[in-house]
């Protein structure tokens, strides 16, 4: 199992969470794994809520303070540090993100949320709340776009898309809508920042056909898995799992065009769009 790093507690809520954790359990003398057994949760979980890595939910608070004597205070916490800019099935997503140090990920039909430019985003969060009051989609706007300030590091995290060439031909927003969004994923491309291609119509049948994939890898913690559904979304931590999800994306990859295979088509399309879009 990983070892643990030394954490800043004023970084994050998670963070804080986690370097008290770790510090009432080892003034406990137990274990990450002891610790996990009576919860029915691996000695890996406990080290992902300990690094930060992973949210602590309200339930685990209110037993930590059970098993370790700690008198309501991860309970107390737990509850202040709750509140979420992002959707509920998204929120630890979002967080894991946040402290990844490699996101590879399998898009079937919209640009990743990381990729997605101002007008894309509203378009699309329009599209899915035909109803609702513009400063709502504002404020989904807002989060979507700070969620993409981690690419302002010319690093980390490093960054590999796959695209379905669906996610070209499918119009969000209209053509100039388009057409801004495909170039400035190209952009990134060339700018080396990302990697990314594009799963061709042509590949045919293929294991995620079902659905997104994302995969998220730490310098301290095991692997995630992140998999979404409509209004729905779940962070998987089994090794076995995770393996077969990594396998997964090994497989579209292969079946991918290159990464400059894929920046010409995307740059192509993108054309394509912007010419549509002239009188």
């Amino acid at each position: 199992m990983p070892g643990p790093k030394d954490l800043d507690p004023s970084s994050s809520p998670r963070a804080f969470l986690g370097a008290e954790l770790r510090h009432a359990r080892e003034r406990a003398g137990l274990t990450q794994d002891e610790l996990g057994r009576p919860l029915f949760v691996s000695g890996s979980f406990i080290g992902q809520l300990e690094s930060g890595t992973r949210r602590m939910h309200l339930e685990y608070a209110r037993q930590f303070d059970e098993i370790l004597g700690t008198d309501g205070f991860f309970t107390r916490n737990c509850l202040a540090a709750a509140k979420s800019k992002y959707p509920d099935h998204f929120a630890e997503a979002a967080e894991a993100e946040a402290v990844a140090t490699a996101i590879r990920e399998y898009a079937p039909l919209l640009i990743p949320g990381l990729l997605q430019t101002e007008a894309y985003a509203r378009a699309m969060f329009r599209a899915g709340h035909l109803t609702a009051p513009d400063e709502l989609i504002d404020d989904l706007v807002a989060a979507r776009l700070a969620r993409a300030e981690l690419l302002a590091d010319a690093t980390q995290p490093l960054l590999w898309v796959v695209l379905d060439e669906a996610v070209l031909r499918r119009k969000v927003g209209g053509a100039a809508v388009m057409a801004e969004a495909l170039a400035h994923v190209a952009s990134l491309g060339l700018r080396h920042r990302i990697i990314v291609q594009v799963l061709p119509f042509a590949a045919g049948a293929h294991m995620a056909l079902e659905g997104s994939l994302k995969l998220m890898a730490f310098a301290d913690a095991p692997p995630l898995a992140y998999l979404q559904g409509l209004g729905t979304g779940r962070l998987q931590d089994d090794p076995a799992a995770v393996l077969h999800y990594e396998l997964t994306y090994d497989l579209i990859g292969a079946s991918a065009l290159s990464p400059q295979q894929s920046l010409a088509l995307i740059e192509s399309v993108a054309e394509d769009y912007a010419h549509e879009d002239q009188p």
